[in-house]
């Protein structure tokens, strides 16, 4: 398989799939290095495929996902809060679709996310404790935006509602 086939399967196996899929698994998959798949990625996404790189792999992100029902908060915590920010997020019908900062020397920096359980938010925190990672707001005293996406209205004002009772929302 050619180089241009592979990454025609591999768009093909993102739009069927409604997990993400790790780079790991692809490469498996089509027996290649790990590397040759990022590399993949990283041309289809610059024919302006829309893949986001989440904590847990690769997922296409739908033409509908893009401007619906999508809103952006400005927070502030500390890594004790972390958990529940995205707790409030996840059980009042929200995903967590990123996590952004600002730099002062690399500019906007924003991380993949896609979490909507408290299954995926634990996943997630375990993730940054077995990897002695360091959150991306670690890098701007705990102040960072988060792009949401809810199903409705009444989501979103009990997701704001939620993180402004744990002083998580900054004002």
């Amino acid at each position: 398989m050619n180089p241009e086939e592979r990454r025609e399967n591999l768009l093909s196996i993102l739009n069927n799939s409604e997990e993400p899929i790790s780079a790991t698994a692809l490469a498996k998959k089509f027996s290649v290095s790990r590397q040759v798949i990022v590399g993949d990625i990283a041309l289809m996404r610059a024919t302006g495929i829309k893949i986001s790189a989440t904590p847990r792999g690769y997922v296409l992100i739908a033409d509908s996902e893009i401007n619906d029902n999508l809103f952006t908060i400005a927070c502030r915590h500390d890594e004790e809060k972390m958990i529940k920010e995205l707790y409030a997020v996840v059980d009042n019908g929200g995903t967590v679709m990123d996590v952004t900062v600002e730099h002062p020397v690399y500019g906007e920096i924003t991380g993949g996310l896609h979490i909507s359980t408290r299954y995926e938010v634990d996943m997630f925190i375990d993730k940054i404790k077995n990897n002695k990672a360091q959150p991306l707001m670690r890098l701007t005293g705990g102040i960072h935006l988060h792009t949401i996406k809810c199903n409705d209205e009444q989501s979103q004002k009990r997701i704001i509602e939620a993180l402004k009772k744990e002083n998580i929302i900054l004002e």
